[in-house]
């Protein structure tokens, strides 16, 4: 029976990687209650050692030893001397004793409690793998596919793709889609993974279609450039659903990290567009000089001239008068990109 049960449990490791040590830790504990249950104790005196070498599983109660009757204080984890002795003969007084206990002898209790600890065990295992798999695409792009709409919260749920230790629901809440877009049972959408947690149903992932992140990665996807290392995004601003403002490098001089980005005839970023339901991407060459790349974070706005005050955090932008509303943008929009792109405080003023 020992030998078919460690099999089992080795047999689970083979072919759903969850461990042996953390199976037979469970069963030790399952062990140990179906004991206490079955003996009615509540102590804390019960030791189970599994030996997957041998096959056998041992289970004894500690006990301390006392003189006689009057002296128990914990009759749950004490014997008399006379009781200590009738296991062990050598018992003495302030010593111990263990008191070996027969598993097969345990019945169905144990039997079905063990049953139940494995079930549960094997489930608990196989949410943590796909918890831990989706904590290491954390900051990924996936692909998934809407399963359902909540018409009450408005959370979409997506497939997107089982793992090998089992299927994982990912949640985009309302609060994660862009603004005006539709999202429809069947589409098949990019998300962004910003967080896995484990829930009372199992993993549950947190993806979003509103996070700079997800513009990067659709960067990363169309470039070659970018994916390979020659360009680099320095920086990115997002308003979801309306524009997003992205700073890049050449580590080249010889590529030009715009024409890169925006592709032939403007295929590239056409298509992270239409990814992004239309959304609008200016696309800033970086500077390391402030001025020169706060002025190119306005466009499409022409810039007279860019002065870094004496905080350092700080500038004051003068523009032609007919290009002042350009450069703040709509209800300020084109202004709050551009502070949250380059870390600059912008005063834009009038010449």
């Amino acid at each position: 029976m020992n030998t078919e049960f460690f099999d089992a449990i080795a047999d689970i490791e083979r072919e759903k990687g969850i461990p042996q040590d953390y199976m037979l830790d469970r069963i030790a504990q399952a062990l140990t209650a179906a004991y206490r249950r079955s003996a009615g104790v509540d102590g804390e005196n019960v030791t189970v050692i599994p030996d997957p070498e041998t096959k056998t599983i041992s289970m004894y109660v500690t006990y301390g030893v006392v003189a006689d009757i009057e002296d128990l204080d914990e009759p749950d984890a004490q014997l008399t001397l006379d009781e200590a002795r009738a296991i062990d003969p050598d018992a003495e007084v302030g010593g111990v004793v263990r008191k070996y206990i027969d598993v097969s002898k345990l019945g169905r209790i144990a039997a079905q409690t063990a049953k139940q600890v494995i079930i549960q065990g094997i489930r608990e295992a196989e949410r943590g793998m796909v918890l831990r798999e989706y904590e290491s695409r954390l900051h990924e792009l996936v692909t998934g596919t809407v399963q359902r709409i909540n018409p009450r919260n408005g959370n979409a749920f997506l497939d997107i793709g089982a793992t090998k230790d089992g299927a994982v629901d990912a949640v985009l809440p309302p609060t994660e889609q862009i603004q005006g877009e539709e999202i429809h049972e069947g589409d098949r959408i990019k998300v962004y993974v910003v967080e896995a947690r484990s829930t009372s149903r199992g993993p549950q992932v947190m993806v979003s279609r509103t996070h700079p992140g997800l513009v990067k990665r659709l960067f990363e996807l169309e470039v070659p450039e970018i994916h390979d290392g020659t360009v680099e995004i320095k920086s990115i601003a997002r308003e979801a659903g309306s524009r997003t403002k992205i700073a890049v490098a050449a580590n080249d001089p010889n590529v030009d990290p715009i024409g890169s980005c925006v592709g032939p005839r403007g295929t590239r970023v056409e298509r992270i567009v239409d990814e992004l339901a239309g959304e609008k991407i200016d696309i800033i060459k970086y500077s390391e000089s402030p001025d020169l790349y706060v002025a190119a974070a306005l466009s499409p706005a022409e810039v007279v001239s860019v002065d870094l005050l004496e905080d350092g955090k700080s500038c004051q932008v003068l523009v032609p008068a007919d290009q002042l509303s350009l450069a703040i943008g709509k209800e300020g929009q084109n202004a709050r990109l551009v502070a949250r792109l380059t870390g600059f405080k912008i005063d834009i003023k009038p010449v």
